[in-house]
């Protein structure tokens, strides 16, 4: 439950699978605090405490993250109104069970689905974390893998159904699918099949920012192999020079499609990479969602008092494959039996799943009872049920739609495209 200095690793091997382990088991002295908790101790002498069991729980250390001093969550926890860790937890709730629903859709095979899509599930702390930490008018933008981004940050679920059906109802009429999903209203500058480019447009948009003199910020997110290309380096580069209002999250799952993140990084914390830039770099446990809030509300804060971007490393881990839906099944939360990963690591990874997680440390500091996540639950499986039916119910682009947003209207003067 923390940001940790070696937080769980994603990868095969003995030694890693020790330490997943033993990441993933209650700290001892856990049950004892949560129960002084149930009696009435305050939510930070609770979250002070147990990081300490867990030994300080620090946002990273000096060397590692060229951060002023480390603090555990637990500082942040009292700053945030219950009815915000409700909603937190509301849209992680639909993260989960939206995907749920789309997934065994596709499995089931009995709707006219096609393509591929690629599911945030088990990493769903991550966006929730950091998100949360913004504001209304600030900007995101997504990658691949960026439904939970994109619901995080007030995207509609009839939209979204609807444009993973191909449906004129949906958020780009059908026209753009799992990757392609915008929503400019809410900031949500739109998720991307290009590997990398989030963090270009993140940081474009952050030199808009600036130019203009708003308070707003602009976030990226990119998966582990992102930071193996020109527009992340750029991105980074240029935002560290001009100070942008900038913070790029780079979502590390383990995996660059089959291949494990360690034998493509030559770094196996990527939050090193900021240190050649002179600006704030944070490993975090991407499996908590608190966690991910705290360290966000840092850069956040260091990005509106115009002091430059941060980038943030989540260490965490899809519980499905790359993209489709290999080794899955309807109803049963993860894929097993992938040829590059071990059933043995899936299995680790699911016991620290960030959802349930998340509801125990609500539920312990009283801002949650079992009774009211189990209705927040099924009200969300109902709003995933009936948004797959509109998408269901909706009609398809019709013919004549073909060329709609593919060429201007009338004439264009040079002045529009080379000013």
């Amino acid at each position: 439950m923390s940001v940790t200095d070696k937080p769980c690793a994603a990868s095969g091997g003995a030694e890693k699978n020790s330490e997943c382990s033993a990441n993933s088991a209650a700290p001892e002295g856990h049950n004892s605090i949560v129960d002084a908790v149930r009696q009435g101790v305050h939510r930070r002498s609770f979250m002070k405490a147990l990081g300490g069991v867990a030994g300080g729980v620090a946002l990273a250390n000096a060397s590692r993250a060229r951060a002023s001093g480390g603090n555990s969550w637990s500082n942040v926890l009292d700053d945030i109104p219950d009815a915000k860790l409700l909603d937190m937890y509301d849209k992680m709730l639909k993260m989960r069970w939206w995907e749920e629903g789309i997934k065994d859709v596709f499995l089931a095979g009995k709707d006219d689905m096609y393509g591929v899509i690629h599911l945030y599930i088990g990493e769903e702390a991550v966006a929730t974390g950091a998100i949360g930490a913004l504001n209304e008018d600030d900007f995101i933008t997504s990658h691949h893998r960026g439904h939970g981004h994109l619901i995080a940050k007030g995207g509609d679920l009839d939209k979204m159904s609807a444009e993973i059906f191909f449906r004129e109802t949906g958020y780009n009429r059908g026209y753009g699918g799992s990757m392609h999903i915008t929503d400019m209203s809410k900031g949500i500058l739109g998720m991307n099949g290009i590997v990398g480019v989030s963090h270009l447009l993140a940081a474009g948009a952050a030199h808009g920012i600036k130019v203009r003199g708003t308070q707003q910020v602009s976030v990226s997110f990119g998966g582990d192999g992102s930071v193996n290309n020109g527009w992340f380096y750029a991105a980074l580069r240029n935002s560290a020079l001009y100070k942008l209002p900038f913070i790029s999250i780079i979502e590390n799952n383990g995996y660059q499609t089959s291949i494990p993140a360690i034998e493509t990084n030559p770094v196996r914390d990527l939050s090193k990479i900021a240190h050649g830039l002179d600006i704030p770099g944070f490993t975090v446990d991407g499996q908590d969602t608190l966690a991910m809030y705290s360290v966000m509300k840092q850069a956040v804060d260091r990005a509106r008092n115009g002091e430059g971007p941060t980038l943030i490393e989540a260490k965490t881990y899809r519980f499905y494959g790359h993209s489709g839906l290999s080794g899955a099944k309807i109803g049963t939360l993860g894929a097993f039996g992938l040829p590059y990963r071990s059933d043995k690591d899936l299995m680790a990874w699911i016991a620290n799943d960030p959802l349930p997680k998340f509801r125990n440390t609500l539920i312990a500091i009283g801002v949650l009872t079992q009774k009211q996540s189990d209705e927040m639950e099924a009200d969300v499986k109902k709003q995933v049920a009936a948004s797959i039916e509109f998408a269901r119910n909706s009609p398809k682009p019709g013919q004549e739609m073909g060329l709609t947003n593919v060429y201007a209207q009338g004439s264009v003067s040079p002045s529009q495209m080379y000013a």
